[in-house]
């Protein structure tokens, strides 16, 4: 076993990690990143980005992570290739925790950039066809289907903001839900029901996704819940909005969770109730998640982690004169 001891360790890879490492490395902390099972993140299984700035043309997801783990790499950032299986939060700075590799990883400040992963349905086809058709965020990716026809699969508030969000693009939006009812709050549901290119279908659920010839997705084949009855429905693009699952098994008891999972943070800042220990990105934000605000958060993190350890080392000093 090797411990490997750093100033500042990060938790996650991804917008959030990266940005944090960058802003680390270049105050001088020396952050290590420790990849976990998804190296950059949601990005790296996502094809084309559009709305992340500074390109004017369209981006890859996976170079994009390419750039900005080089960059982190290029003012001083150490990457390790390794899972982070347990953490030591309690006694304070600096916090410890352990890979599956055995490896030891000891930070005098600790940031948290874990992520959330999509909820999927776990249907034919879903995988194969993501990105070419299929999709789990219309904010990302509703663009590209500009007057097409297009789906969305959910019936709570995910769901029906991403179906008023896709009427920007498209004029026929068709909203699958298993339910006759939604789990929304009721001003997005009046809003929804108000808006003539949002057809509701009810009781039904998507069985498979189905590609055309040119291999994207042609149409869904569809069951109804009460019947059995079974349908199909050609479309463009589908939006699967039925929730996201913060990656926070790790810190379940350690730190505070609100009821979806997601860790809890200072309002307006990446503070978690541990002081030294810092979220960001879509590990404590279950409103954006989007690249540019875990970016933003990770950035944050840095920042405050610095002043953090600027305070820290004072009382140290000071500790050591009294003495």
């Amino acid at each position: 076993m090797t411990t490997h001891t750093t100033r500042m360790l990060i938790i996650g890879s991804g917008p959030a990690g990266y940005s944090a490492a960058i802003y680390g490395a270049r105050a001088g902390m020396e952050p290590i990143v420790v990849q976990g099972l998804q190296p950059g993140g949601q990005l790296t299984i996502t094809t084309d980005v559009e709305n992340y700035p500074g390109f004017e043309d369209v981006i890859q997801g996976p170079w994009l992570m390419e750039q900005m783990q080089k960059q982190a790499e290029h003012v001083g950032t150490r990457m390790m290739w390794d899972t982070i299986v347990e953490v030591d939060l309690e006694g304070g700075s600096p916090f410890r925790a352990i890979g599956d590799s055995g490896d030891e990883y000891v930070g005098d400040v600790l940031v948290i950039a874990t992520g959330a992963q999509a909820k999927w349905l776990g249907v034919p086809g879903e995988q194969e066809l993501g990105g070419k058709g299929v999709s789990a965020c219309a904010t990302c990716d509703g663009f590209f289907y500009r007057g097409k026809k297009v789906a969305v699969i959910g019936g709570g508030n995910t769901a029906v903001e991403e179906a008023l969000y896709l009427t920007n693009h498209s004029d026929d939006v068709t909203l699958i839900h298993r339910r006759d009812e939604l789990r929304c709050e009721k001003i997005l549901e009046d809003r929804l029901m108000a808006n003539e290119k949002i057809t509701p279908l009810w009781n039904k659920t998507v069985e498979r996704f189905v590609a055309g010839e040119n291999g994207a997705l042609h149409h869904l084949e569809l069951v109804d819940t009460v019947t059995g009855e079974k349908s199909t429905l050609e479309v463009d693009g589908a939006f699967v909005a039925i929730g996201h699952a913060p990656s926070t098994e790790l810190f379940k008891g350690k730190l505070e969770t609100d009821a979806s999972g997601y860790l809890i943070v200072e309002p307006g800042t990446p503070k978690t109730a541990i002081p030294g220990v810092f979220a960001a990105g879509d590990v404590m934000d279950h409103t954006y998640r989007q690249a540019v605000t875990a970016a933003g958060t990770g950035c944050m993190a840095a920042l405050d982690a610095e002043r953090f350890l600027a305070e820290l080392e004072d009382s140290r000093r000071q500790a050591v004169a009294a003495e």
